[in-house]
């Protein structure tokens, strides 16, 4: 299971604080202190509900634990806040959460008919339906071609604006349905991408991934660790552009040749390549089988924020 793997993975750490920068229930935050006791927490997440489900899983462990309202490009102010300059650990666990999954009016499931919303944080615009509405037709395809890997992005966007205006779940789904074709859908829900994409642009999630990997690494105590679990292709590039970046110390010399540049790598890769779920989790998850796992270990030396 990729939760024990995490834990497994911040088990060597040195003891201080890790953060859960996307905790939503509380599930990866839990099984760290269940089984480091070493480690404390300090989960963020933008979505509220995630943070109030987030206190109450967390509370038997007392001071161990805190919960913050938060993006996690906003890290840096949150250790500092919680009397912290380094940190021993991070964790990402990319994209949306089963609970806003299976929660209808949140409006992330294309299964389940709710208000067409889809923010982590409802207290920010825009919503699902906004970009819905209102984008032209050749940047809603833009959006599907960049955000969700959609093939069929003018057909799809072509339908979208023609059944204008739409503010339910059920209503949108049944649109991109039938703007593909049932022999070119192949196994999987053909709304899947748009809703992925729709999800991505509305909370902004590519453009402040990037920064926010940055700044974990930049905290890490030497031998802390980040682990980045990403679902969906755009944000893997990033975790693994983004890893390979501190691995190399940001050389630019060419590929194969020795580095002269002074390049001076600030973590190590734990693994060449990505963790994958395995065929037992997948059948037990649907979801599992996207799973992309990737971690780097600070490495000793170096400037630290």
């Amino acid at each position: 299971m990729m939760v024990d793997r995490v834990v497994d993975l911040l088990g060597p750490v040195p003891p201080g604080v890790v953060i859960d920068a996307t905790v939503g229930g509380g599930g990866h935050s839990a099984a760290v202190l269940e089984a480091h006791p070493h480690l404390s927490v300090i989960g963020i997440d933008r979505d509220q509900e995630a943070v109030a489900a987030a206190r109450e899983r967390l509370a038997p462990f007392g001071d161990r634990a805190h919960v913050v309202h938060a993006r996690f490009d906003d890290l840096s102010r949150v250790v500092e806040e919680h009397g912290h300059e380094l940190i021993s650990g991070a964790i990402f666990d990319l994209g949306v959460s089963s609970p806003q999954l299976d929660t209808a009016e949140r409006g992330f499931s294309y299964r389940r008919d709710g208000p067409l919303d889809m923010r982590m944080d409802r207290g920010t615009s825009p919503s699902a339906a906004d970009l819905v509405n209102q984008l032209p037709e050749d940047e809603l395809a833009d959006l599907l071609r960049r955000l969700g890997d959609e093939r069929y992005d003018r057909r799809v966007a072509r339908a979208i604006v023609a059944a204008r205006p739409l503010h339910r779940t059920g209503e949108l789904a049944d649109v991109i349905r039938s703007a593909i074709p049932a022999a070119r859908r192949g196994g999987r829900d053909p709304a899947r991408r748009t809703f992925q994409a729709l999800r991505i642009a509305v909370n902004d999630e590519l453009a402040v991934l990037p920064g926010a990997l940055d700044t974990a690494i930049e905290r890490l105590v030497p031998g802390g660790r980040v682990v980045a679990l990403a679902y969906h292709s755009g944000e893997d590039r990033i975790v693994k552009e983004r890893f390979r970046h501190a691995a190399s110390g940001g050389c630019v010399c060419p590929p194969g040749l020795p580095c002269v540049c002074g390049a001076v790598p600030t973590v190590r890769l734990l693994k060449a390549g990505a963790w994958k779920s395995d065929a037992t989790e997948v059948a037990e998850n649907r979801r599992a089988e996207s799973a992309r796992l990737r971690a780097v270990e600070r490495l000793p030396g170096g400037d630290a924020a």
